[in-house]
């Protein structure tokens, strides 16, 4: 969809690479595409600054969770499209542009704004807001059934980041037992297959 957004799925077609000068195609469909999407930027826009920062930020530390097995899922998107109209109080369609822009900024800036917008969340947030986008990252780690020690990681230094009590964050943690992968490991190793 970014690419579409960007225009960069059409690069090929573009009249630079066009021979004889052609005039360039224009497809209704793009144009309506164009005008969505044009639509959910101005309704984003309307948000408040403050609601703006804190769903941008909601929205990047997700996909800092989800990336941390350097690749986001489809599942993984569609899990962070939900919790952000679930806690960001945005329609779908607003919810899929700034998960796709989430996911583009925590691709490209990676660890050099990892900590600093979760910081930024921490500071704009309540501890139960906090606590919700920590299971949340959980969730979006288990997504596939797994989390693996990447992911457990990234989830752990991300806690650190919002200031959250270890005890706090084990309880959180313990919701999602069964999917960690060292549990399953050792429930294998033991020949456990766990709880019924």
């Amino acid at each position: 969809m970014f690419r579409r957004f960007l225009g960069l799925d059409r690069v090929a077609d573009s009249p630079a690479r066009r021979a004889g000068g052609e005039p360039p195609v224009v497809d209704v469909a793009d144009q309506a595409e164009t005008e969505t999407v044009r639509r959910i930027v101005a309704r984003l826009e309307a948000l408040p600054p403050s609601e703006a920062r804190y769903l941008a930020s909601f929205a990047y530390v997700m996909s800092r969770a989800a990336e941390a097995d350097l690749e986001v899922s489809d599942d993984e998107t569609a899990l962070i499209e939900r919790f952000i109209v679930e806690y960001g109080g945005v329609d779908a369609s607003q919810a899929v542009l700034v998960t796709e822009m989430a996911k583009f900024q925590a691709r490209l800036q990676g660890g050099t704004e990892d900590y600093v917008v979760t910081r930024e969340f921490r500071t704009i947030s309540t501890p139960d807001q906090r606590v919700a986008l920590l299971r949340c990252c959980f969730a979006i780690g288990a997504v596939d059934g797994t989390i693996t020690a990447e992911e457990a990681a990234v989830v752990n230094q991300i806690a650190r980041e919002l200031d959250l009590e270890p005890d706090v964050v084990n309880r959180v943690r313990a919701e999602f037992h069964d999917q960690l992968s060292s549990v399953r490991a050792l429930r294998r190793a033991s020949g456990s297959s766990g709880p019924s």
